[in-house]
């Protein structure tokens, strides 16, 4: 009895009962098949459906054209990093700045808080900030060119302990 009673309450059996349970929460309760986009839409019946299901209006709706990529019926949306996305939203996802069920551009996956900036623009011009970068280096060279004479003026003598005294010598020891 001691046995069965040790073997109900390792580690790995409770693993075994709770994993079940938490993998739904970890997956928010979908499968991957249920992301996986449909055919290409042939009809317009087809293609008022993809546009259900992406929750477009059908005016909105385009899909990506039928190249042999594989996008199927998934929605051809415009660019808009999570950069230039509102800070201040109360987002399901605030890593990502997006809600849940809405669709992805093909390509989010590069355009997270810490990748591209589709629509970044420099408060500065290239040439301007090129200009202040070498001002600053010529000026910090001049400055430390002019600085080595003030700073070697006043040089105090070495000390040691006692004056006349060898204190190490280059000779073997002999």
């Amino acid at each position: 009895m001691g046995f069965v009673g040790r073997k109900l309450f390792t580690l790995q059996s409770i693993a075994k009962r709770a994993l079940p349970q938490i993998q739904p929460a970890r997956f928010a309760g979908h499968w991957n098949d249920d992301w996986k986009p449909g055919p290409y839409p042939k009809t317009e019946a087809e293609r008022l459906a993809a546009a259900k299901r992406y929750g477009l209006i059908p005016e909105d709706y385009e899909p990506y054209p039928d190249d042999g990529m594989g996008y199927g019926d998934y929605p051809k949306l415009p660019i808009v990093s999570a950069e230039s996305r509102d800070p201040f939203e109360c987002y399901d996802y605030k890593g990502h700045r997006r809600n849940w069920g809405e669709p992805l551009h093909v390509d989010a996956d590069i355009y997270g808080l810490d990748r591209i900036k589709h629509a970044h623009t420099d408060p500065v011009s290239p040439i301007r900030m090129g200009v202040w970068f070498f001002t600053a280096y010529i000026g910090f060279f001049v400055l430390t060119y002019l600085g080595e004479d003030f700073f070697d003026k006043e040089m105090k003598p070495q000390q040691f302990p006692h004056r006349g005294e060898t204190h190490y010598t280059f000779e073997s020891a002999e």
